[in-house]
């Protein structure tokens, strides 16, 4: 039998860490990073709902970019966080108590100058069909943003919003256009669940 010891290994072989181990050091850092300065820049937020499946099913946990904004506005396509309109906020439960305080979170149809239209299960933009990918189930309703408008115009600093589960979705083809100031920011990307985190594909087009 040998009297050699295995010799010990060379402390300059570099350390490969698993592609998980990497993943979760970056979505911790992200997680940190939005609770850390999230009266600032960054918030996180989570679904409680079923109104923009598939894209973003309930218990998602995100993180909202509040900075963007500042800088430029909406674009068709953007899943928008936003406070709850003058409108929204009026609704009182049988208690007497304003029924929505929370947050909502929906993606961006209609900007300032567009005509929006829904019919026949389609979308249409001054009078175009948008692409929309992300969708299970065309609405099953007809709409026009005249019912907004006398003209059918999405007003400066307001945009349309909705849902992209189309038919279950209290979203602006009921209660209105929301206000660039209600906006809390854009979400950009999901951190929970893990099999499922990464970037929020917006689908915007060009405008």
């Amino acid at each position: 039998m040998s009297s050699q010891r295995p010799r010990p290994k060379s402390s300059s072989t570099p350390k490969v860490e698993h592609p998980a181990v990497e993943t979760l050091k970056t979505l911790g850092l992200s997680v940190i990073f939005a609770f850390g300065l999230r009266t600032a820049v960054a918030e996180s937020c989570y679904i409680p709902s079923a109104s923009m499946q598939p894209t973003l099913q309930i218990n998602d946990k995100l993180i909202v970019d509040k900075i963007s904004y500042r800088f430029s506005n909406p674009v068709r396509g953007d899943i928008v966080v936003f406070s709850p309109t003058e409108q929204l906020a009026r609704h009182i439960d049988t208690e007497g108590n304003q029924k929505f305080k929370e947050n909502f979170i929906k993606r961006v149809i209609g900007v300032p100058g567009d005509r929006v239209e829904i019919k026949g299960g389609k979308v249409y933009i001054n009078g175009k069909v948008i692409a929309e990918k992300y969708l299970d189930e065309a609405p099953n309703y007809d709409w026009s943003s005249k019912a907004l408008t006398p003209d059918g115009i999405v007003p400066e600093d307001r945009y349309l919003v909705l849902g992209d589960n189309r038919n279950n979705s209290y979203d602006s083809h009921y209660w209105g256009f929301v206000p660039k100031d209600k906006i809390v920011g854009k979400a950009v990307v999901r951190f929970w669940p893990l099999d499922r985190a990464g970037a929020i594909d917006s689908h915007s087009e060009k405008q």
